[in-house]
């Protein structure tokens, strides 16, 4: 198959000029390991960790492991050889040279915390999600999210995108980089086996979880509640696990990078603001699999068409960050009467306010959410609001609220 490039390439070969360790973090098979090796070909070096085998006795022997394998040298799965640290931060700090080590990793709360006890201010962390709509078509058109973010939405200087032929395959397929080359009929067999490696890798080794299979249906209950406010006493309730251990578990979820949480917004100034957070599955693909969404057709007529939307869209945003020097906040809005913003950006002290809607033709009864946030915010520096749905074109819904097409994001 051949190679799809990656947004954040650019951002990372900066990086490792200027750090002498950098670590790619991310889920298990985002293409961590393919990025990496592609974008330094034959310039460095990779060793593969795991979590059984002891590789050229780097756990038992850091320091003779690291004197037979000079720098640069790309370490895959480094949450297997924690040992190793506390040898590079030495060898770090001896040669005080940048460029000297890449890490990767696919759980994100064990290999931060050692990372960070042992290597402060000696490394950088970026996150690797899976592919957007641009990589997986392989195009580099800008995103209409930076021009957005540039104060000038709507104006004739911005090209839009041809049509995208369809959007229930991208919610179904998901991000992941292996399913380009598989057939339709094979993507929830891939998902099976994700699931079951996932489960008994990755979990196994972060949380001390009594019940694995447990586990696994806790994932399929928090598929089914991505892109809502999450209730964990309830998700607690519907699986037989206390509040603290749902909780426990989807903190789990998130540091393994399968969850994605948005807190409420609030300056803590009005007391009508609901305080919960919304989730998001970070691949839908993987969510219509935990579902048991069979085809891309069936997500039309789905309940969850809405939620699966939204979630993939507000990930197709998180995922158009990841290379930016200075990463937008991100929050969401919900008033007691019920009124609500999707997701808001916040960036240079100003906000900008997202809702996501599956129709074609946003009206203003779309954008009461935004014109609630504005009025339990008067002080707020609130910049025009953006409506992301499938209209043919982009249009302005009122003076401050802009329209665009699913697909320029």
């Amino acid at each position: 198959m051949q190679y799809k490039h990656r947004l954040i390439e650019k951002y990372i070969l900066e990086v490792f000029q200027y750090y002498p360790v950098i670590a790619v973090l991310g889920a298990r098979q985002v293409g961590k390991s393919t990025l990496i090796e592609n974008l330094f070909k034959d310039r460095i070096k990779t060793i593969v960790f795991d979590p059984v085998i002891d590789i050229l006795n780097a756990r038992e022997d850091p320091d003779f492991f690291l004197q037979n394998n000079p720098c640069p040298l790309f370490l895959d799965e480094i949450q297997y050889a924690p040992e190793l640290l506390n040898s590079i931060k030495r060898k770090v700090d001896m040669e005080k040279k940048n460029g000297m080590f890449i890490f990767s990793g696919s759980q994100n709360l064990s290999v931060l915390k050692n990372i960070s006890e042992s290597l402060a201010g000696r490394v950088s962390i970026l996150n690797l999600l899976p592919m957007t709509k641009k990589e997986l078509e392989g195009t580099n058109n800008p995103s209409f999210l930076e021009y957005w973010l540039s104060d000038d939405p709507g104006g004739d200087g911005y090209k839009y995108f041809e049509k995208a032929t369809s959007l229930f395959p991208f919610i179904w397929r998901g991000g992941y980089p292996k399913l380009l080359e598989f057939p339709d009929h094979l993507v929830p067999g891939y998902f099976e086996s994700y699931l079951r490696t996932y489960i008994e890798r990755d979990v196994r080794t972060v949380s001390n979880i009594g019940s694995l299979q447990h586990f696994g249906k806790f994932i399929g209950i928090l598929a089914a509640y991505t892109g809502q406010e999450i209730n964990h006493t309830q998700i607690g309730r519907e699986l037989g696990i206390d509040r603290k251990t749902a909780l426990a578990w989807t903190q789990v979820a998130e540091s393994t990078f399968q969850w994605f949480s948005v807190p409420a917004f609030s300056r803590n100034a009005v007391k009508r603001i609901a305080g919960k957070e919304k989730g998001y599955f970070t691949d839908t693909g993987f969510a219509c699999y935990m579902q048991r969404i069979s085809t891309p057709d069936v997500i039309g007529q789905h309940p969850m068409i809405g939620n699966l939307f939204e979630t993939y869209i507000v990930m197709e945003i998180i995922k158009a960050v990841q290379s930016w020097p200075v990463k937008p906040n991100f929050f969401h809005f919900r008033s007691y009467s019920g009124a609500e913003v999707d997701l808001i950006l916040e960036i240079n002290s100003k906000l900008y306010p997202i809702e996501i809607k599956v129709k074609s033709n946003p009206s203003r009864r779309d954008i009461m959410g935004i014109r609630s946030l504005k009025e339990c915010f008067p002080n707020e520096n609130i910049q025009k609001g953006l409506v992301i749905c499938a209209t043919e074109s982009p249009s302005y819904i009122s003076d401050d609220v802009f329209a665009i097409p699913w697909w320029s994001i």
